[in-house]
């Protein structure tokens, strides 16, 4: 992996070559309630939603991307959006080639029909709703719906039930939060989450 010299954000890397090849290296599994995990994810966590904002719009420090813990959940919630791609969004995906197989011919994933997002607070209370763009959470979507045989509601309350109840209501749910470049700057709240952290709760009992 290299610096992408054409993205001003300083935590984006790009393939050295398209014929790169990713070599696995080694495997940090869950034993004793994720802590080799917990050592990497957590050297540095926000729990300040402004300070990150301030810090990423700071052009000698552009931070894009950081490990966030809301103080509280309040809720998650889902929205309709478009359910194709539109030929902007396709044609800039060609050129990055995102979506090509060995044969060189194009497939694009499914696009999802739902947008998911968290309502939380920060440490100062400050109430604020991001959206999630994980793959696991369209995943998660796709076997609800083949579960539910179609029905989309269904399917967005269990994907609700996962996010909601069983991370958020853990007490132990951190976030992953990314920029794009498009919105880096212009955006008053340029983040969204890109994935979730939820480590299995270290109880008392476990320590002796």
């Amino acid at each position: 992996m290299v610096r992408n010299t054409s993205d001003f954000r300083p935590e984006t890397y790009r393939p050295y070559s398209t014929d790169s090849k990713f070599k696995i290296v080694g495997h940090i599994g869950t034993e004793n309630v994720w802590e080799e995990r917990k050592k990497i994810v957590l050297k540095k966590v926000y729990d300040n939603l402004s300070v990150l904002i301030d810090e990423a719009k700071n052009k000698s420090i552009v931070t894009s991307l950081a490990v966030f813990k809301p103080n509280n959940i309040k809720d998650f919630v889902w929205g309709k959006v478009e359910r194709e791609w539109s030929k902007e969004k396709l044609d800039s995906m060609k050129q990055l080639n995102l979506f090509e197989d060995r044969n060189g011919k194009f497939e694009v994933v499914r696009k999802l029909p739902y947008k998911f997002s968290y309502v939380f607070e920060d440490n100062e209370k400050r109430e604020s709703q991001l959206m999630i763009e994980d793959w696991e959470t369209g995943q998660l979507f796709w076997n609800c719906l083949s579960t539910h045989e179609g029905n989309e509601w269904k399917a967005c309350e269990d994907v609700k039930k996962k996010y909601l109840d069983d991370f958020a209501r853990s007490k132990n749910l951190y976030f992953f939060l990314g920029t794009t470049k498009e919105h880096h700057y212009v955006s008053i709240n340029p983040f969204i989450i890109i994935g979730t952290f939820h480590p299995m709760h270290q109880s008392q009992f476990w320590l002796f």
